[in-house]
């Protein structure tokens, strides 16, 4: 018998969102996360299916782009809409330490190793630091935020840095808040690998353009325009409410509408639509407090994004067993666990230092920046904007980043949360 790869791929679909149910219920509290049993399934699925079209990033690389981007962007909205915290010094102090310290130094120590150990070329060292340097909202959702309102004591509570009780709020934030934001500007490092692979390394040939369009205007027009769609989405939101059954039976959909309208409005003016998403996510979180309805925004909005995690995972695990890893070297396998045990976690401590922050609470803040979809979105998109060299080599080290990181952080992040809350 022939297997029909179709039919094979609706199989396998079948069965990735049957288990987001199921697992959904009996891996609370566990120490396994969705994300790993998803790379297992593709990999097993794969393997077992030669009829299915192996996902191979370099092959179809639109198609990586794309899929990837659309994951980040539902992820970044779901992000938003549950974060209480009101914007403000010094409740975003953490958030701030992260992007503004511990994030370029990230960029920095991995260009630094792609460079030395690995004997990449600087736009490609560059690029492999600007694509990890995002944190991913939807894979490390052991370490995130709850729901919006169960994170502070209550819904009305004066104090913008109030959490729940329970010795993991101000983890939970920073990671959140950490991956909502540098998704997005991530961005202007990423451009200026593009740019110096384009026209070479004289800063005559492109610091202008980068500071001027790739880190001033796109940065300022995501922020401005993510502020004033958010409200205007929030308008029409809690304007209406939802009081018949057709209305209520597609409650909670505004979400992914403010997620495509927020992100291309913003793309077609040439602002940066991830930061946009995440900053209309926060308005509209802020818009009517209280009210119920910001349960069935979030809800919709992490369905999506749950979806969108098990396809890409899947795909991954694809691509895995596909040979993605095939190209590393042991320079190159040394590279990525420089860049997950000791950049990361010395680039967040650089981060902190001066903080009042408890030293066990920096500790998993800067261990738990996880890499995912985000830095499949990175790669896939320079490797399209310009001629890299290695490009196999670089999805390697790339997905090899990944693998531990999810699985690395997957099994030790429920485990490591309710030390935090013992202690």
């Amino acid at each position: 018998m022939v297997l029909d790869g179709f039919v094979a791929g609706l199989l396998l679909a079948g069965i990735a969102i049957l288990a987001l149910v199921v697992l959904t219920r009996i891996l609370e509290e566990r120490a396994l996360s969705l994300p790993i049993f998803y790379l297992a399934l593709g990999v097993v699925g794969f393997t077992l299916v030669p009829e299915l079209p192996y996902p191979d990033p370099i092959e179809h690389a639109d198609t990586a782009e794309r899929l990837t981007e659309l994951g980040v962007i539902v992820a970044l909205m779901g992000a938003g809409l549950k974060i209480d915290r009101r914007v403000g010094w010094p409740a975003w102090e953490s958030t701030t330490r992260l992007l503004a310290v511990t994030m370029p130094l990230s960029i920095a120590g991995a260009a630094l190793l792609g460079w030395g150990v690995a004997g990449l070329l600087l736009p490609t060292a560059l690029l492999l630091g600007a694509a990890i340097a995002p944190t991913d909202p939807v894979l490390a959702s052991e370490v995130q935020v709850g729901p919006p309102g169960r994170n502070s004591p209550s819904y009305t509570d004066l104090d913008p840095g109030a959490d729940a009780d329970d010795g993991t709020g101000d983890v939970r934030f920073a990671l959140t808040s950490e991956a909502g934001l540098n998704d997005g500007l991530a961005f202007p490092f990423s451009y200026l690998a593009v740019l110096i692979a384009l026209v070479g390394y004289a800063p005559s040939r492109w610091l202008g353009q980068w500071l001027l369009v790739y880190v001033v205007y796109k940065i300022v027009v995501g922020v401005i325009g993510g502020v004033v769609l958010g409200w205007l989405i929030a308008v029409v939101v809690f304007r209406f409410s939802a009081d018949s059954p057709l209305s209520r039976s597609v409650q909670g959909l505004e979400a992914v509408a403010g997620t495509l309208i927020a992100f291309a409005a913003v793309e077609l003016v040439g602002g940066y639509g991830f930061i946009a998403v995440f900053v209309a996510a926060l308005t509209l979180r802020e818009y009517e407090r209280t009210h119920e309805y910001h349960d069935a925004l979030h809800g919709v909005a992490e369905m999506a994004e749950h979806l969108l995690m098990a396809a890409i995972m899947v795909l991954f695990g694809g691509a895995l067993a596909d040979g993605l890893l095939a190209p590393l070297t042991l320079e190159a396998i040394v590279v990525v666990l420089g860049i997950l045990l000791v950049v990361r976690p010395l680039a967040g401590f650089i981060g902190f230092l001066g903080s009042d922050l408890e030293f066990r609470k920096r500790l998993v803040i800067s261990t738990f920046g996880i890499r995912g979809i985000g830095t499949f979105f990175y790669l896939s998109w320079a490797l399209n904007a310009a001629p890299f060299r290695e490009a196999e080599l670089l999805w390697a080290i790339v997905g090899l980043v990944v693998l531990v990181s999810v699985v690395g952080h997957g099994i030790l992040a429920t485990p490591v949360m309710n030390r935090l809350t013992e202690i």
